[in-house]
């Protein structure tokens, strides 16, 4: 198959939902699917193809050394059905599966390789009782990326306010990117245009007081006192802002609008409740809960070659 067509039937198992995978080649065991390859297969490209559709990919094995921290949560079932024999391997987190693709050795010779695999349902209940919302959202992404560092000290002084605390918590953790592929998370620092948070905010405001506020009636927006702030948008065209009503950010509302003029709801909690409800429970105004049982994060910060 040609890359497109690689591209097209991994999406094509993955889309069949969650499923129990028995993969044909000889020696390998159940829980996963690998698809057959050409030899003149460029794994670039099928790896940047892949990632066009699911985001930025997890480094599992380079060199011929896989991560010895990976475990089932975190991409162990791409590496389990090859062994030592793996060299290199990129993963994907989608819902229900794992999506692989690397190379590994065949005899005196190595080979390129892309499957697919069952994924297990990240654990929230065993988490403390007194677990932070923050806490709660990474175990049921199942999420295990790199944190980053922002100067919040820079941030907050061009914005001219402080921001909640958790909000910042999940910049640092996830990064740019969406849940369930479906909310987006502005962040500090994004080089997608139109996707970092504080230009967002500052454009947001200059639109404001260049066409009036009407599009956000009864609201205003930052920096106009009580003002929202926009922190998350939806591929549904969705918005998820602060109400920066009160000294304390830590307990600004959340107010959601749909694409259509004076649609509202509000939730009295902050960005990761939202986020970790809005994942998890079918009642949620904007649930993603209704279509997904295993939730994942779709980054898309990818790394420098």
């Amino acid at each position: 198959m040609e890359t497109d067509e690689l591209v097209d039937a991994v999406t094509r198992l993955v889309g069949s939902g969650a499923q129990r995978y028995e993969c044909g080649e000889g020696g390998h065991g159940a829980g996963h699917v690998c698809l057959a390859l050409s030899e003149e297969l460029d794994l670039l490209e099928l790896i940047e193809g892949i990632s066009n559709r699911y985001g930025a990919s997890r480094n599992l094995a380079m060199r011929g050394y896989a991560d010895p921290t990976v475990d089932a949560t975190t991409g162990l079932p791409v590496l389990t059905p090859f062994g030592t024999d793996v060299i290199g391997m990129r993963a994907w987190a989608h819902a229900a599966q794992w999506i692989g693709a690397g190379t590994v050795r065949v005899g005196d010779g190595i080979r390129h390789v892309v499957l697919v695999a069952e994924r297990d349902v990240p654990v929230v209940e065993e988490l403390s009782d007194d677990a932070t919302w923050v806490e709660r959202v990474v175990a049921v992404t199942g999420w295990a990326g790199e944190a980053r560092t922002v100067d919040w000290d820079a941030v907050e002084a061009r914005l001219g306010t402080r921001l909640p605390t958790d909000f910042k918590q999940l910049a640092e953790i996830f990064g740019y990117g969406a849940f369930d592929g479906f909310l987006t998370l502005y962040v500090p620092g994004s080089d997608v245009p139109g996707m970092d948070f504080v230009e967002h905010a500052e454009h947001l405001a200059a639109f404001a007081a260049r066409s009036g506020t009407s599009l956000w009636r009864p609201y205003g927006i930052h920096p106009a006192p009580g003002g929202l702030l926009e922190w998350g948008a939806s591929e549904q065209a969705d918005q998820f802002y602060w109400l920066t009503e009160g000294d304390d950010p830590d307990r600004w509302p959340v107010l959601a609008s749909q694409d259509i003029a004076d649609t509202w709801t509000r939730f009295d909690g902050t960005a990761a409740e939202f986020v970790f409800r809005m994942l998890t429970e079918r009642s949620h105004p904007h649930s993603v809960a209704r279509y997904y049982d295993t939730h994942w994060f779709q980054s898309y910060e990818y790394e420098e070659e």
